[in-house]
């Protein structure tokens, strides 16, 4: 019998389909033809009944198990069914049981909580990255109930506690990271669910996302500085009234990190600070007398490591470091003054516009919000202070990447950079905060969706134009969640072939019952959404004649 007593955010397929066939035969009566098995699971979606027989007769397993997933067997396959891949889900549940998790057990407990049965489905079905992180830690789906996350996302410093008690029963750094790894995996899950099933609007999703990245760094960071510090002793550098004081380190966050607007598969960019290179280390017994300077690169390098390296349970981030003064060519931690001297002197307009997103996420945040305050008449105040360099510098930006999506054949795929798409909002915002800063101070705020309700109230963008970004970026960024949710991947590209697209389609909550019509319909949203996100930017930032 299918539940229709379901919590909210859990889909009831059975809407959809007012019979569903009892599909119990496939694993009670031996014997049964291959007809009579494509009959029973045609109408669930299925591509290939054979291959799905194959897969339950191998999570039926015994007499007891067989007996336990009959039970739930249409239940099972009623949720796999508005999936946007019924055939992976299934795969996926067969991988899944095949842990060695106690069947009977799993399969009695899906009985009496058919809302965690849906709930795994819908993960199985849509991503199978997430899928993998279920069938790393079978176990989690325990969790899963306890924590409730049908219901509200548990406040950030819980979280933070949660992590850190954990890390209490590990003794040396590299199992902590892994620890950490562990973390992360298991609230990435709790996003990506929250976000599947609608429950996480975009701004949740996007800030969960933000603030996970913040947690994770700042815990790494802890345990490096820790290790750092017990080889070389303590930075210390003479303040200005030439005393002695321990030198501050902060890692600023840039782009989306530092936005809180992060997305499922970002790299975080990261730039490297200390308060001084000037000085060396207190070195106690057993320590290494060390220069601040190479304390601090010796700092970023393991801070680096230890967040990009991939281990048995994965990697934490892609680390960018090319933000960083003179890019790629530079040291990783230039002291606050070096880097405001470098700005001053050698910065270009694009680093500016970089830096309407910096924020501190790790280490001395107090130093961090200093330097960001000094930061302010280099980031604001351009050369002339005329609106025309402003744009001139925006549409040579727009230009390179027009011209990188127009070579690779993206420009009406690509969700980030193509025409109309999230990078074209970006670059109104920015524009408009850099241009208007003097005079309304209040519209300078690093997150895309806050800017666009500070510029309306500012009177900069008329309330109909504020709202329409508003949604079209929503949008977009949900567009986007959802082709790197799958697996995993830094992409950002509509898919061409149909079948995916109607799959990409249905993630996004279009009605699988639509099938092709799906894809058809989302194409045609997409299209109107980046033909007026294109018409805003060509009408608020144009071109400089």
């Amino acid at each position: 019998m299918v539940s229709r007593h379901l919590p909210r955010g859990v889909s009831n397929p059975s809407s959809c389909q007012a019979e569903w066939p009892d599909p119990a035969p496939i694993l009670l009566s031996p014997g049964l033809q291959p007809e009579e098995t494509t009959r029973l699971l045609k109408p669930y979606g299925f591509q290939s009944p054979s291959r799905i027989d194959a897969n339950l007769q191998a999570m039926a397993g015994g007499p007891q198990p067989r007996q336990a997933l009959a039970r739930v067997l249409q239940e099972l396959l009623v949720s796999t069914a508005s999936t946007a891949d019924p055939d992976q889900a299934i795969n996926e549940w067969e991988r899944y049981v095949a842990t060695g998790i106690q069947r009977v057990q799993l399969y009695q407990y899906l009985e009496q909580a058919p809302w965690m049965l849906h709930l795994l489905s819908t993960v199985f079905g849509n991503s199978p990255a997430m899928a993998q992180t279920c069938i790393r830690d079978p176990l989690l789906i325990y969790w899963l109930g306890e924590e409730k996350i049908l219901g509200r996302y548990p406040p950030f410093a819980r979280l933070e506690r949660s992590l850190r008690s954990t890390l209490e029963a590990f003794q040396t750094t590299a199992l902590k990271l892994e620890a950490i790894r562990r973390f992360k995996r298991r609230e990435m899950l709790r996003i990506g669910i929250r976000d599947l099933l609608r429950i996480a609007d975009l701004p949740e999703t996007v800030s969960c996302l933000s603030h996970l990245a913040s947690l994770v760094i700042q815990t790494s960071f802890e345990l490096i500085a820790n290790d750092v510090t017990a080889r070389y002793g303590v930075p210390s550098h003479r303040n200005r009234r030439g005393e002695v004081k321990e030198t501050g380190f902060v890692v600023l966050g840039m782009g989306k990190l530092g936005g809180g607007e992060l997305n499922y598969s970002s790299d975080v960019d990261l730039v490297y600070l200390s308060e001084s290179s000037a000085g060396h280390t207190q070195a106690m017994s057993g320590q290494q007398r060390v220069s601040n300077e190479m304390f601090f690169e010796t700092l970023a390098r393991e801070l680096t490591q230890a967040l990009s390296v991939a281990t048995q349970e994965g990697a934490l981030f892609r680390v960018d470091l090319r933000l960083r003064p003179e890019g790629a060519v530079g040291p990783l931690a230039r002291s606050l003054d070096e880097a405001m001297a470098y700005y001053r002197t050698r910065g270009r307009n694009w680093e500016r516009l970089a830096f309407l997103k910096a924020w501190p996420v790790a280490g001395d945040k107090r130093a961090g919000r200093s330097f960001m305050r000094r930061m302010h008449r280099f980031v604001y105040e351009w050369k002339h202070e005329t609106p025309e360099e402003v744009l001139t510098t925006i549409h040579s930006l727009k230009g390179q990447i027009h011209h990188k999506m127009n070579r690779r054949g993206e420009t009406t795929r690509n969700v980030k950079l193509g025409t109309g798409g999230i990078r074209e909002i970006e670059f109104i915002v920015q524009s408009m905060q850099v241009r208007h800063a003097a005079a309304a101070p209040r519209i300078l705020t690093r997150n895309t969706l806050l800017a666009l309700n500070r510029l309306k109230e500012a009177g900069l963008l008329s309330q109909a134009l504020s709202q329409q970004l508003n949604k079209d970026y929503q949008f977009l960024r949900d567009v986007e969640h959802k082709l790197q949710m799958v697996d995993d991947l830094q992409t950002h590209l509509l898919p061409q072939d149909p079948l995916e697209l109607e799959r990409c389609a249905v993630r996004l909550g279009y009605p699988k019952s639509l099938g092709p019509t799906a894809a058809k319909q989302f194409l045609s949203d997409f299209k109107a959404c980046t033909q007026r996100v294109n018409q805003a930017f060509e009408t608020l930032c144009p071109k400089p004649s």
